[in-house]
């Protein structure tokens, strides 16, 4: 199965990179496997002219370093044509989970900067309803975390908090750490969710992330792909 998912986000990648990338544009790149192959593919085709890049996190930084591809810190004035990320779970209304890479914070910061996101999936990111089948990141203080376990456990939430390949807590580029929610049932209403965790004091970004995605590519692992574009806005 490994293999056959490798495949399908290798072909959502390389899609959206020939179809959508042009010299010259400004790229915010995401964190995660699947972010990892769009860097892969950006610097196979643009190695020697790439496009202006920030990434989002210490890992992806690294990536292309190895890629000798080259990334930017971030500046005051930065807007982005594109950002390409990944996602931990896609609804209908292409609302999203996202975290699983620890970069929830810095993705979001990106992605209100970015004319057009783009999110690149296998298949089996696609889901109901958000919390169906993947936690959602929350990322926390980690003075404020003992209370804001007690707190989220209070709106029917099973809060874990991640560690690391270590065995020891793990902290974000951020310093921070992460809260994985497990919900009593998959998010009806996401933006309440995601409006009502801000609310807690000492929770500093949540990986629910709602109308922010522009269009969704779902690799497949034969190498066809599937675009969805965000349908209309809710009604409530």
């Amino acid at each position: 199965m490994a293999g056959a998912a490798d495949a399908a986000k290798l072909a959502a990648a390389r899609h959206a990179v020939e179809r959508y990338v042009r010299p010259g544009m400004r790229i915010a790149l995401g964190t995660g496997s699947t972010a990892s192959y769009a860097v892969q593919v950006l610097a196979e085709r643009f190695g020697s002219n790439p496009p202006d890049c920030v990434a989002t996190s210490r890992a992806t930084e690294e990536l292309a370093a190895r890629l000798k591809f080259p990334v930017r810190p971030l500046r005051g004035d930065d807007r982005f044509d594109l950002m390409l990320d990944g996602a931990d779970e896609v609804d209908p209304a292409l609302d999203l989970t996202k975290g699983g890479g620890g970069a929830l914070l810095r993705e979001k910061l990106l992605a209100r900067l970015s004319e057009e996101i783009i999110i690149l999936v296998d298949p089996s990111k696609l889901v109901q309803a958000l919390g169906e089948r993947a936690p959602i990141p929350v990322e926390v203080v980690p003075f404020a975390r003992p209370v804001l376990e007690r707190e989220i456990t209070a709106l029917e939430y099973r809060p874990k908090l991640r560690t690391g390949p270590d065995g020891g807590v793990y902290h974000t580029d951020n310093g921070n750490e992460i809260l994985d929610l497990a919900p009593a049932r998959p998010l009806e209403e996401p933006d309440e969710a995601d409006a009502t965790l801000h609310h807690l004091v000492g929770v500093v970004e949540t990986g629910i992330f709602v109308e922010l995605a522009d269009r969704v590519v779902v690799g497949k692992p034969d190498g066809t792909v599937e675009e969805r574009g965000r349908p209309l806005a809710r009604t409530h």
